[in-house]
């Protein structure tokens, strides 16, 4: 068995631990953001991270209403370019907090004067130093390659960022998710099932939007590093701009697919994929019953995600478990080590 899926096994603890730690974070941004508020955000973030950061642009910007980018780190390296972030947040997100690039955006930041940062899952790192306030990812340290653990819980944390930043996020609320992520993982047998049937799959798309749009990107990576599929990401409306021409008879496509704001997009999705005979598996949850009715080929996690406001609000960490395991088995089922893909390493460095 691999060291994957042990570490996605252990995923309802970090996310506990992970939860106690940002609380205190979280309540020390708050007090420091109560008379400066930043009037921008810019996170910089690589790999997995990156879809992290995705995901807190989503969430940032929908929950609190401040402005946020996604820094390009060869801006300041390669280009040495200027970027004038006096009255910005600076986040850098890194599991190692070893990236050489995010840490120096980070770095050119706290010259001039910006709120840094750092979420990571190594205090001792360098990103840990570097930033004025650290969020810690507690996952313990991660063996696999195919970063789970701590994805999940730099999502967590983004959340009490959030939180921190005047967002209707509930403590409550979160407190559940490890709950909501122990729920996935009952479905690990049925998923290992469902990974028989793509054991020679070597194209696919992975389509979501909103909120889930970061998930998306997370497991065509994981289907890229640990299975060797040459899976494309796209949001649903720039999947219809051209992309969706490639889909024939049997393509596979996986679709996140919660209620709300995206639904009656990602529905008209389907409808779609249904005519061009296409092999759509959606990733959803119990409460999202219409999902299932439209495309029975789905993965549930058996669990009533609270209907929060947006109603998908929840759903992203619950959602992406199902995601990993899916890549796990699939590995297994191709007779790879998802734990050392070829040519990879767990800290890259790049510039």
């Amino acid at each position: 068995m691999s060291k994957m899926l042990d570490e996605i096994r252990e995923q309802p603890a970090a996310l506990e631990r992970t939860l106690r730690g940002g609380l205190r974070a979280a309540a020390r941004l708050q007090r420091a953001v109560a008379s400066r508020p930043p009037k921008m955000i810019l996170i910089a973030a690589r790999g997995t991270s990156d879809n992290a950061a995705q995901f807190a642009r989503y969430l940032l910007e929908i929950t609190t209403g401040i402005p946020v980018s996604l820094a390009a780190p060869s801006i300041f390296t390669l280009y040495g370019a200027k970027v004038h972030m006096e009255d910005a947040m600076v986040v850098a997100i890194s599991q190692s907090g070893e990236s050489t690039d995010t840490n120096f955006v980070l770095e050119r930041a706290r010259e001039q004067g910006a709120l840094t940062i750092g979420i990571t899952n190594e205090p001792s790192s360098s990103l840990a130093r570097l930033a004025g306030h650290v969020f810690l990812v507690r996952a313990g340290r991660e063996r696999s390659v195919a970063a789970t653990k701590t994805y999940t819980g730099q999502l967590l944390l983004c959340y009490l960022l959030a939180h921190a930043l005047g967002a209707k996020i509930h403590i409550d609320d979160l407190r559940r998710i490890p709950e909501w992520t122990d729920a996935a993982l009952a479905l690990e047998h049925d998923i290992a099932g469902h990974s028989e049937r793509y054991r020679f799959m070597e194209r696919a798309v992975v389509v979501g939007r909103g909120l889930n749009y970061a998930n998306a990107f997370e497991f065509a990576l994981k289907l890229m590093e640990t299975c060797y599929v040459l899976a494309d990401r796209f949001s649903a409306a720039d999947f219809l701009h051209g992309p969706i021409a490639m889909v024939e008879r049997s393509f596979p496509v996986f679709l996140f697919t919660p209620p709300g704001a995206t639904w009656d997009g990602m529905r008209d999705m389907l409808a779609r994929l249904q005519a061009l005979k296409a092999e759509p598996l959606i990733f959803t949850h119990a409460s999202h019953r219409q999902a299932v009715e439209v495309n029975p080929r789905a993965i549930v996690v058996p669990a009533k995600i609270l209907q929060r406001r947006p109603a998908e609000l929840y759903t992203p960490i619950p959602y992406i478990v199902p995601a990993q395991l899916f890549s796990a088995y699939l590995a297994e089922q191709k007779g790879l080590d998802p734990d050392r893909p070829r040519t990879l390493s767990k800290v890259t460095r790049t510039l």
